[in-house]
């Protein structure tokens, strides 16, 4: 490499591709070295092409990253009509069954992808029957989420909840279902914006990780989930890095929902100028806040928290979220829903029970404590070999206390911290 760069004179343009292997070697860092300074005297250029560069830290102030942008969905829509007129001269008897809805659809759902990627599923779900049309696009879907969970740091997760699943949280059923089709070109060409994300202040155990899931189910959207256990590394930087790796894969998977579950974990030093884990969570802070900000893809960020103490101020500012809801233990309506919904998915029929009754003993009981109720009443009942009757329930509410009495001062506290500051979820 040397020798030859050494010849060249006069404004030139020398190109590596895939060098990524090689440049951790001193005769290469080196050789790049001597070139980059005999560019910078005759107008010389130097060009890697790699699929992954990470430069030594003596080339990096030499360099400009440059990395080209993923196809968009009007890329895709040509790739699809593409392959489709491609395959048809050699197979007349290939069908399309694709409205202009459906393959918007469709060529959503391809976002992400690089051309290639995109020609070769294409082709595939094209060649596997015979035909292209809506029942391909989940096939399309399924591949993604297996390329996102292959990646690692985010987790994949398939769903099958919708709004009925939630029982109350009416004011944000009623968000959901009005931003539900806002993801398409006609919301575009009307003015609007997709939505960018909700934060999901709370009592535990009230549905906050359902409603995130719901999401997912109600909206059409793939579901990833980042642990933020999982980001931190003992090495420098590495960390942060994993956090900026896991946002450029939701990137790469958009449409998608990204939860992040108990979000305040991942900045448990940030307040008061803490710097008990070397800055680590300051730093995983402001790169997260900067990608909130910055970011164009249609990634809805869905986030939990349960102790908004040990959230930022940053955080909550107005617009980092769409919306902040507040989630609080379920009312008298939202109880009779909560115990249909537990009772109706262990195949009990909710006509059976005394539903009014069951709510009025749940008073002050979260959703995850009524279904706990529930299952506790199931080995009650099947060890007296009984079917599970309202009673069995009562008791096993009875022998529990609820976490709105064991905790009753700090639930409080948080309430009227949100009265002024959230949107109440529930509608009552």
């Amino acid at each position: 490499m040397r020798q030859r760069l050494s010849h060249v004179s006069g404004p030139w343009v020398a190109v590596f591709v895939d060098l990524h292997e090689h440049l951790k070697e001193h005769e290469v860092k080196r050789a790049l070295r001597e070139a980059a300074d005999r560019a910078g005297r005759n107008g010389g250029c130097i060009v890697l092409i790699s699929p992954v560069i990470e430069l030594p830290r003596e080339l990096e102030p030499l360099a400009v990253h440059y990395t080209l942008p993923l196809p968009s969905a009007d890329d895709h829509s040509r790739t699809i009509r593409r392959v489709y007129t491609r395959l048809a001269l050699n197979t007349p008897e290939l069908e399309a069954q694709l409205s202009q809805a459906e393959l918007d659809r469709m060529t959503e759902a391809l976002i992400g992808f690089t051309e290639d990627e995109a020609e070769r599923l294409i082709t595939q779900v094209i060649l596997r029957d015979g035909r292209l049309d809506i029942h391909d696009l989940e096939e399309v879907r399924e591949f993604k989420r297996r390329a996102a969970s292959n990646r690692g740091l985010l987790e994949t997760l398939v769903v099958s909840e919708n709004l009925d699943s939630i029982g109350g949280l009416d004011r944000l059923k009623e968000w959901l279902r009005q931003r539900r089709n806002t993801f398409g070109k006609s919301a575009r060409e009307f003015g609007l914006e997709p939505p960018k994300g909700m934060l999901l202040l709370g009592v535990q155990g009230c549905g906050k990780s359902l409603c995130a899931k719901v999401v997912s189910g109600e909206w059409r959207r793939p579901l990833l989930r980042l642990d933020i256990g999982a980001l931190y590394n003992k090495f420098v930087g590495a960390t942060e890095a994993n956090l900026r790796e896991s946002l450029r894969q939701a990137e790469a998977s958009a449409p998608c929902v990204l939860w992040i579950d108990e979000i305040e974990k991942a900045f448990a030093s940030t307040g008061g100028g803490s710097d008990a884990d070397g800055g680590v969570s300051q730093r995983l802070f402001a790169t997260l806040l900067s990608w909130m900000n910055d970011r164009t893809s249609d990634v809805f960020m869905a986030a939990t928290a349960n102790d908004i103490t040990r959230l930022p101020p940053e955080l909550m500012r107005k617009g980092r979220f769409d919306e902040i809801f507040f989630v609080d233990l379920p009312p008298y309506e939202a109880r009779t829903k909560i115990f249909d919904i537990h009772l109706t998915k262990r195949r009990r029929d909710p006509k059976t029970f005394d539903t009014e009754k069951l709510a009025q003993a749940s008073e002050g009981y979260s959703g995850a404590e009524i279904e706990q109720a529930i299952v506790s009443a199931l080995y009650d009942a099947f060890d007296a070999n009984a079917e599970l009757n309202t009673e069995h329930v009562i008791g096993a509410l009875a022998r529990s206390s609820p976490m709105s009495v064991v905790m009753a001062e700090r639930i409080e506290s948080l309430r009227r911290w949100a009265q002024q500051r959230c949107v109440m979820a529930h509608a009552t």
